[in-house]
């Protein structure tokens, strides 16, 4: 008889220098049966078009490959909340420009962070965000499904607390939103993942509030900083703050068994610590493999 059990989808933010498609191979080569790309300089605004050729590379790259699962993420510049006009326009600019890029690449899922307020307060903050939002589903692709990822509540940022980010979901009934779930982001917020019983009350809350059923992809991240600290620094998996319990809890959490996770750590040389990042995930999992 055949297993029904679902692949295991693991995986790294990869690098697209050189060409887009190259995100397979790389990925590919340190084990990855998931990866995340940008589909664009994450640090500019301007961005040349995809070419046919690029488009075509990337799909072909994707056809041959045994990476089962791909998202892209947004450019770090764009701020759906900013009460600043031109800069919000800006940014819906842009982002509908992400949206179509993965629409063309045939990427599903886009990640992208709610935005910062910068002053004129959360209420009024996550207003701006939604009004930002109805325009561009209004104008973007409906083939691509954005995710909306929680944050460590830096500075003004949006969407640190799950009522946040169940007001996103509330305020905007689209069937192509959900959420990306960062374990760094979440611990810096104050949700307690540093064991099993921690990552079981976490995850309650967030099902409670938002729905077990919108989670559609997690960021894998160890915190450089303590529990509640509001300051995002990624570190290397089970070696931060955070450390190995609560990873195994949710690796062995079998309500996000098909859910792809992906880390976004500095890869090391040789891609070493990516190899150990990976290695460790599998063995939480419960499946064989060796972390050297």
């Amino acid at each position: 008889m055949m297993s029904t059990v679902s692949p295991l989808l693991v995986g790294a933010h990869v690098s697209i220098a050189g060409g887009i498609e190259k995100a397979f191979s790389r990925g590919e080569a340190v084990g990855c049966t998931a990866i995340q790309v940008f589909t664009r300089n994450a640090s500019r605004w301007q961005a040349k078009s995809l070419s046919d050729v690029s488009i075509a590379a990337f799909r072909a790259a994707r056809k041959n490959s045994n990476i089962g699962y791909v998202a892209a993420h947004d450019s770090y510049l764009i701020n759906l909340a900013s009460p600043d006009s031109a800069l919000r326009s800006k940014s819906i600019a842009a982002f509908i420009d992400e949206m179509e890029r993965c629409s063309q690449l045939g990427i599903e899922d886009l990640v992208m962070h709610p935005g910062a307020h910068v002053g004129q307060g959360a209420v009024a903050g996550m207003t701006t965000l939604i009004e930002s939002f109805q325009r561009i589903f209004c104008e973007a692709p409906n083939d691509v499904r954005v995710l909306v990822e929680n944050t460590a509540g830096q500075g003004t940022c949006l969407g640190s607390r799950f009522e946040e980010l169940a007001e996103i979901l509330e305020r905007l009934p689209q069937e192509n939103l959900a959420i990306c779930f960062d374990t760094c982001h979440a611990f810096a917020a104050g949700y307690d993942l540093t064991s099993g019983e921690g990552y079981a009350v976490t995850m309650a809350e967030f099902d409670r509030l938002i729905g077990a059923e919108r989670l559609a992809l997690f960021h894998i991240n160890d915190s450089k900083k303590p529990l509640g600290a509001r300051v995002d620094r990624h570190d290397h998996v089970g070696r931060g703050q955070i450390g190995p319990a609560g990873f195994e809890a949710l690796m062995q959490d079998q309500r996000f068994s098909s859910v792809a996770r992906i880390i976004e750590t500095p890869p090391g040389d040789e891609h070493c610590d990516d190899l150990i990042n990976l290695a460790l995930l599998r063995q939480f999992a419960g499946q064989a493999g060796e972390v050297s």
